[in-house]
């Protein structure tokens, strides 16, 4: 019995990555060129991170967050207001059979980065880790 081509493996496809990454770049520069007929959310620096799919394609969740992290309510909810937008300029620059929706979501990816920093600066965590490593030098 053969496999299946649409294996559902422990993550995205390829083609979901690939149109992921377009996505993301495109919405990139239609929000740095203020392209949205909005001056509060043209006001406003903001970095895609990333863009997930859908196995479909006809959902895509971009993960979001205004530089310096100030204002990301504000900024989630300007984007919102102005999906139908997004999703038409992004559709316009894309060459896919259907123009995905959008879905905004915040980038916690910094915040969870400077909780692991903290974490392993951590004195106990410290001393572990310096225990482990005497421990691995006394194995040779």
């Amino acid at each position: 019995m053969s496999s299946s081509r649409f294996s559902r493996g422990s993550g995205p496809s390829q083609r979901q990555l690939r149109v992921g990454e377009l996505i993301r770049r495109t919405l990139s520069d239609i929000l740095s060129r203020g392209d949205v007929h909005d001056p509060e959310l043209n006001r406003m620096s903001i970095t895609v991170g990333e863009v997930t799919t859908s196995p479909d394609l006809k959902v895509a969740t971009a993960y979001v967050m205004p530089l310096g992290g100030q204002g990301a309510d504000e900024a989630l909810v300007a984007l919102r207001r102005h999906k139908g937008e997004l999703r038409h300029l992004v559709a316009k620059e894309l060459t896919l059979k259907y123009a995905p929706e959008l879905r905004f979501v915040l980038d916690e990816t910094f915040d969870r980065m400077d909780a692991t920093r903290r974490m392993f600066a951590d004195e106990t965590v410290q001393r572990d880790i310096a225990r482990h490593d005497e421990d691995e030098d006394g194995d040779d």
